[in-house]
Order: C-alpha cells, then sequence, then structure tokens
C-alpha cells in the first residue's frame, strides 16, 4: 500500500487559504478550508467557469436575486458569501429551519440601515433551506426584492418549482449545483493535507472517504476532522483502510456506498421483487437505507422496478411506486422511508409480467436496424386543404364511428411491413385480460381481411 501526503495530481493553488494566527486553528475544518475566492472553488465549474452564467453576474458588477438549487455540501453558502464579498455588500444569512418572520423583520431594518448609513451598502439576504418556509414567510421578501432594498439567494435542496411560490421564483434566477465528483473531492482531501490538517493517508482510505462522502464535501471536511482528532489522540501517523472501517464503525464496513456491495445489494433487491419474495425485498431495502443509501434513489429504482418486471399484469404497482415516492418527498428520512417499504412489499407481491419491457427492447432494436418507412396516406395529419387535395388522410377510418369502436382490418403499420405482434401479455394479473382482448380483435382482423378477398 502507498502512503499519500497529496492525491491531487498536479499542484494545488493555496496562495489564499486562511491558515494563519492561532484562531484559524481552531476553526471547523470546513470553515478553514470555505473558499475566499471563485478561484478557490472545487466543482460546480458549469456554472462558475469561465463565461458560465454565474460567474459572469460576478463579473457584471450588479448582483441579483438568485435561488442555489442542489444537493448537500456542494458549496450554496459559499457561493451566496462568495458573491456578498465580490460586491461588498452586508450578508446577512437566515435559516429557515430556526427562522421566522421576525428574522426577516430584522433583515430589512438591517438593510435600510445599510441602504441609508454615511457609506451606503447593498445587502444581500442569504436564506438557507427556503423550501423550509410557508408560503405567507417566502412573500415576506416580494416587496423588498421588487424595491432593490436588498438582494435575495435563497438555498435549496429540493426543487424549487415545487417549493418555491411562484411569485418569488419569478424574480430569482435559478442555479444547478450538482454533487462534487470523485476528483473534485479528491482536491478538497489534498487541500487538507497541504495545511496540515490531516495526517498522511493511504490512497485506499483517500478512495474509501471519497465513496463516504458521496458528493458532499461538508461530510468529507466534517469526517475528516474527527478522523485527524481520532489519529491525534491515538498517536496514529498515517491513517489505513483498515482504521478507518474500525474508527467509523459498522456503517461504512457493512454498506460501501462507492463500490460493488452498492450495485451487489440493490440487484438482490430487485431480484427479490422480481422473485416474490417480500420479506427478502425488505431485507435488502432496509440494509440499504441502513447503510446510507439515498432514499431518493431507492424511489427511482422502485419506480423502474414496477414498470420493468410488473408493467400491465398490476398497474396499481406502478402507481404505488410513483405514491411511494411523492411520499418521501414530502415527509423525509425517517418517516417517507415506510412508503418506500409499502411500496416494495406491493411490488413483490404483485403478479409479475415483463411482456411490455421485452416489447419495449424489440421494437427499439427493429427501428434501430432498419430504414426509415414514409408515414403511410391514411394515417397522415391533413391540416390544410392542400394536403387533402393530395390525399392525405384519405381512407383513413374513426375507430369511434366504427362496431364497437374497432376498425376490423384497418393497418397502422408502414406499407409492406408486417405486424411482428413483440407484445405478447402474460397469463398473469390483468395482462390475462388484455390478451383474451388483443385476441378478440386479431380474430376481427383475420375476418375482415377473409372478406375482402375476391
Amino acid at each position: 500500500m502507498t502512503k499519500s501526503q497529496t492525491t491531487l495530481k498536479g499542484e494545488v493553488d493555496l496562495s489564499n487559504v486562511n491558515t494563519g494566527g492561532n484562531a484559524a486553528l481552531h476553526q471547523p475544518l470546513p470553515e478553514r478550508l470555505r473558499p475566499r475566492t471563485l478561484g478557490e472553488v472545487v466543482g460546480q465549474q458549469h456554472v462558475l467557469g469561465e463565461g458560465m452564467p454565474l460567474r459572469l453576474a460576478f463579473e457584471s458588477g450588479r448582483p441579483h436575486s438568485c435561488i442555489l438549487w442542489g444537493p448537500p455540501g456542494v458549496g450554496k453558502t459559499t457561493i451566496a458569501r462568495l458573491m456578498a464579498d465580490a460586491f461588498d455588500a452586508q450578508f446577512i444569512a437566515i435559516s429557515a429551519v430556526l427562522g421566522g418572520v421576525k428574522d426577516i423583520r430584522e433583515a430589512v431594518e438591517k438593510a435600510e440601515a445599510a441602504r441609508s448609513g454615511l457609506m451606503p451598502q447593498r445587502t444581500i439576504v442569504f436564506v438557507d433551506e427556503v423550501h423550509r418556509f410557508n408560503k405567507s414567510q417566502q412573500d415576506a421578501f416580494l416587496p423588498h426584492v421588487e424595491s432593490g432594498l436588498f438582494t435575495f439567494i435563497g438555498a435549496t435542496t429540493e426543487n424549487p418549482s415545487f417549493e418555491v411560490n411562484s411569485a418569488l421564483l419569478s424574480r430569482a434566477a435559478v442555479y444547478v449545483l450538482q454533487s462534487l465528483t470523485p476528483e473534485e473531492l479528491q482536491q478538497i482531501v489534498a487541500k487538507a493535507q497541504a495545511i496540515h490538517a490531516v495526517p498522511a493517508i493511504e490512497d485506499e482510505a483517500v478512495e474509501r472517504l471519497i465513496a463516504y462522502a458521496d458528493g458532499d464535501a461538508r461530510r468529507l471536511l466534517n469526517t475528516l476532522e474527527t478522523l485527524s482528532i481520532t489519529a491525534e489522540q491515538a498517536k496514529i501517523e498515517v491513517m489505513t483502510d483498515a482504521w478507518l472501517l474500525q474508527v467509523l464503525g459498522e456503517r461504512m464496513r457493512r454498506y460501501d456506498k462507492g463500490g460493488e456491495q452498492f450495485y451487489d445489494t440493490i440487484s438482490a433487491l430487485h431480484k427479490s421483487v422480481r422473485g416474490s419474495d417480500p420479506d427478502a425485498a425488505l431485507y435488502w431495502l432496509v440494509r440499504m437505507l441502513d447503510g446510507g443509501a439515498d432514499p431518493r434513489y431507492m424511489a427511482r429504482r422502485i419506480v423502474r422496478m414496477a414498470w420493468e418486471d410488473i408493467g400491465l399484469a398490476d398497474p396499481r404497482a406502478i402507481q404505488m411506486a410513483n405514491d411511494a415516492a411523492a411520499t418521501y418527498e414530502r415527509l423525509g428520512s425517517p418517516e417517507g422511508e415506510l412508503a418506500l417499504a409499502q411500496a416494495v412489499i406491493y411490488l413483490a407481491v404483485a403478479p409479475k409480467s415483463n411482456a411490455g419491457y421485452k416489447a419495449y427492447n424489440q421494437m427499439k432494436a427493429l427501428v434501430k436496424s432498419g430504414s426509415t418507412q414514409p408515414v403511410p396516406m391514411h394515417l397522415r395529419n391533413a391540416p390544410t386543404k392542400m394536403m387533402k387535395d393530395m390525399d392525405w388522410g384519405k381512407g383513413y377510418r374513426y375507430a369511434h364511428d366504427e362496431d364497437s369502436g374497432f376498425a376490423a382490418g384497418e393497418d397502422y403499420f408502414p406499407e409492406g411491413m408486417d405486424n411482428p405482434h413483440f407484445y405478447q401479455p402474460v397469463a398473469r394479473g390483468m395482462e390475462i385480460k388484455i390478451g383474451e382482448k388483443l385476441e378478440r380483435l386479431r380474430q376481427l382482423n383475420a375476418a375482415a381481411a377473409e372478406r375482402r378477398k375476391p
């Protein structure tokens, strides 16, 4: 195993990192490494890089209200603070979890005082977790944003189109921030090592820490700080992978979010649902949640299972999966995890069919392998007189005007192409009735074909 005093390929520019003085040494590691300039920000180059929207906003010299939307630990607070520094503005932070209208009122008073003082100053009001404010609390910002009293910056981990009032949303640009990549998290580890905030770390241990952080820089730095304190007390000079597992305990040992075990476990969950074993499916779901899997990721996989392995055999399963995902978004953890568990149980006991999944894949392969066939004339839309004169839509039979609402014998494929009948309903659940109906329709088509014979 190799020891790594820096895991970043190339040099790290630390000229502006605040390392001076004893006061800095007593600051939490995330604060000590908080970027002081845009150039120090790790990640988010899709909005902060040269020529990108947020970088242009900084360079314009004119702050504007915005909402920073992204997962935890990706730099929302840092960007807001940097914006205040760039515009020499008073920075007022409000936590929507702890604050209320009183805090908004105090922010307004401070902004008015800053604007009318001997040295007039702009104000930036930063609202963390803005989605936690209710409608009336969010509305309290509107007149002051419109008047230009202060610039509003909201940070949220939730989709602002659902959680932020449309009136406030219309007055703010939305910037979507992304989870940090493993390479970007590696840069942060290198910066922490470069200011001697952490001891040497084996490369394997660094990889495990980065996987554990899962794109969250704050989680990474808080974990590094805890490990450094523990290593100093235990007189550990090199943090090894084995020591890391020992210190961080069962959570990191039994569930590696970034490694092969993650995919093995989700595979076991999916196969248990497909195999109609509700207890096994529930076991693997709880294993993943207990190990730190993102419940939103689990919700997405559950929806996928419903479409892939149950499909039209029980359309209620798809609705159950979607409802469980929506319930989790509303309740969060741990309350919302019960909805995911109920959905997994339902999917496991539901009748199974992959008929739609197979038909879709077969049709994709067919379309890719063949040339593009023209749409038959009788199926074309004819919105203009010229098109009608060219016989577009001529001969089309309106199914609702036919007996039983079915135009027997009508062909909906390109000319010369036979119906491949890829979709074959299984004899389970609702697809039993679907299969019976399709068989009746095929018999009607066959009878119509016989009548057309000379």
